[in-house]
Order: structure tokens, then sequence, then C-alpha cells
């Protein structure tokens, strides 16, 4: 169902691509948007890779909410892992594809414990993380991506 890499060189193992997924702090959630649009945006996240999860954050209305409602189906991209080799001047960088399915949770406590877990990757202290939660978790909807594919690569961009 899913295409392979194109370049079976540029490619990276699973456990590469679930490293770069592990350390980087943002990614691209895509999706389809109003009027067959595709909308694409900017988000912090929580990669799970016992649960093979990925959890954002958001409000509990607004035009991802609605696009997720109309189609759960989703493309999450991250970028990063520059490097510069000593034999070549233009840099490499990873990439990781996730395809999925996106589905708002209920509100309760294994939203509340993801958010936290959510929370705890960005702010320095546990005491601001609850603080936080407290004064605005009702108004967070927390998101949950169901893996169904992935793959990485690496590409020298010249």
């Amino acid at each position: 169902m899913f295409r392979e890499m194109r370049r079976k060189k540029n490619e990276i193992s699973i456990d590469m691509a679930k490293q770069l997924l592990a350390s980087s702090r943002r990614g691209v959630l895509a999706m389809n948007g109003d009027d067959g649009y595709p909308y694409a945006i900017p988000v912090n996240y929580l990669y799970d890779d016992k649960a093979q999860r990925i959890y954002l954050h958001g409000a509990k209305t607004g035009h991802k909410v609605d696009a997720l409602r109309a189609c759960d189906k989703v493309c999450f991209t991250v970028y990063g892992n520059e490097t510069v080799r000593t034999e070549s001047w233009a840099p490499f960088m990873q990439s990781v594809v996730v395809f999925g399915r996106c589905h708002l949770m209920d509100a309760g406590s294994e939203a509340t414990r993801r958010l936290k877990q959510f929370a705890m990757k960005y702010y320095p202290s546990e005491q601001l993380v609850d603080e936080e939660i407290a004064h605005a978790g009702k108004a967070v909807q927390v998101f949950e991506i169901e893996i169904e594919h992935m793959s990485g690569k690496e590409i020298q961009e010249r």
C-alpha cells in the first residue's frame, strides 16, 4: 500500500529513523484541508516508540480538528541531524516520513497522562508542567497518530 523508497542508497534504517523521531523537537503534520487543499503545519510532538504512536496537542476547535474529523489519514515529517563531512562541503540531512491515522483522544486520564509526557519534553520542570496542565489542560485537545508506515533517508543538499 505504501511506496518503497525510490533511491534505496539514501535509505536509513528504521532504528535510525526512530532515533531522529525521538530526538527532534518539531515536525510537520500534513492532512487533507478545506476544498481539497493540503494543510501542513509545524507542530511540537512526542514520539512513543513502544506504543508506535506520535502525540500532538492543540485547540479543541479549528482547521486541524475539522480536517481530522473529515479524514484521519495524515503524513508527519521530521528532518534534522545535519552534518558536514570532511570529504564534501555540502551538508547531509536525515528525514523521516510517517503515514498513519490521527485520532482525537477523549478527555480523561490517558489523555492527561500523554499531555504530561508531551509537556515534559519541552518544559524545564515537572512543577511547571503540572501548573500548566492545571491552568489550561481542560482546553487542550490531545491528538494521537497511529503509525502505519515509516521510512527515513539521508540526502546531501547540493
